[in-house]
């Protein structure tokens, strides 16, 4: 239990040193970082798969996606799904934005519990019902304060719901389909890095610094998604949903206190009920947590 709450509480950790350390790799655009990610977290993954011995299920896969295109065609979709988010989180922090992803990932949860209630038919707890109050209090204040709704942040808090909608559907295991996501990514992120204006070579030829910054990246980028899945794998799914919450506190703080991006006073307002309706569901799911855990103690398992 407590390598598992370790390594998820550290592979969050490392996502939010991942969420400032691209604004290190200037003059690398985020799209570029974004490839780099991609090409260097795919071996690792494959690696990891093979000490789990999980190549079965990823060839039970691609020949499930080779018999039927409608199979192929929805995971081709969350494939794009989760490379724009892996995309626009290493793109945020270059562009001023990374505040407006860390409240994407503030929401996230609270738009699972409402997925869980519209596709599932999941009864709302009355803290859930609040949190919900809470978080459409905090939307509410900053549609009437700007009229608009950040991008950025409807990306991510509406962009995972149906990825792992489509992921729940296809009943496929994490690994495998992580697999198949960065594989797919290879080609854009090949196509990417082979059309810039200026070359790798060049770039890296003029900045030197990059030679050790990049494969720098790529260890911490791989070392997250590691500590994540593993995590995943030893601590109770309650538990491991609570500790989630670790993430877009790190990444808030990331953003504001080293990237700089200010929190007008008004924004607060914003920001605030959205805080408090994360604090409820993660109470909730704590409470749930340690229900099961004692249950568990008096039936002896």
């Amino acid at each position: 239990m407590k390598k598992g709450v370790g390594l998820s509480v550290g592979a969050s950790v490392l996502f939010a040193l991942l969420y400032y350390y691209a604004t290190l790799l200037r003059p690398l655009e985020g799209t570029e970082i974004f490839a780099w990610r991609v090409l260097l977290g795919f071996p690792v993954l494959a690696v990891f798969i093979t000490r789990l011995k999980r190549w079965a299920e990823v060839g039970l896969m691609i020949r499930r996606m080779f018999s039927d295109i409608r199979y192929m065609v929805l995971q081709v979709i969350c494939a794009i799904l989760f490379g724009l988010q892996m995309w626009v989180f290493v793109w945020a922090p270059l562009h001023g934005k990374a505040l407006e992803v860390s409240m994407g990932y503030f929401l996230l949860p609270l738009m699972m519990v409402l997925t869980g209630r519209v596709f599932y038919k999941e009864q709302l707890s009355t803290l859930q019902r609040i949190a919900v109050a809470l978080a459409f209090v905090g939307v509410l204040h900053e549609l009437l304060r700007t009229y608009s709704f950040s991008w950025a942040t409807a990306l991510v808090a509406f962009g995972y719901p149906p990825y792992f909608v489509i992921r729940r559907y296809l009943k496929v295991g994490s690994l495998s389909s992580l697999f198949f996501d960065f594989g797919f990514l290879l080609i854009p992120s090949f196509y990417i890095l082979y059309t810039q204006d200026i070359s790798v070579a060049q770039k890296f030829g003029e900045y030197a610094r990059l030679y050790w910054q990049v494969p720098i990246f790529g260890a911490i980028s791989a070392l997250a998604l590691l500590g994540y899945l593993t995590a995943s794998r030893l601590l109770p799914l309650g538990l491991f949903g609570i500790l989630g919450y670790v993430e877009p506190v790190l990444l808030f703080w990331v953003a504001f206190l080293l990237l700089g991006e200010p929190v007008q006073s008004h924004e607060w307002y914003t920001y605030i009920p959205i805080w408090l309706a994360v604090l409820l569901v993660a109470v909730e799911g704590f409470l749930a947590w340690r229900k099961d855990q004692k249950a568990k103690e008096a039936t002896g398992k």
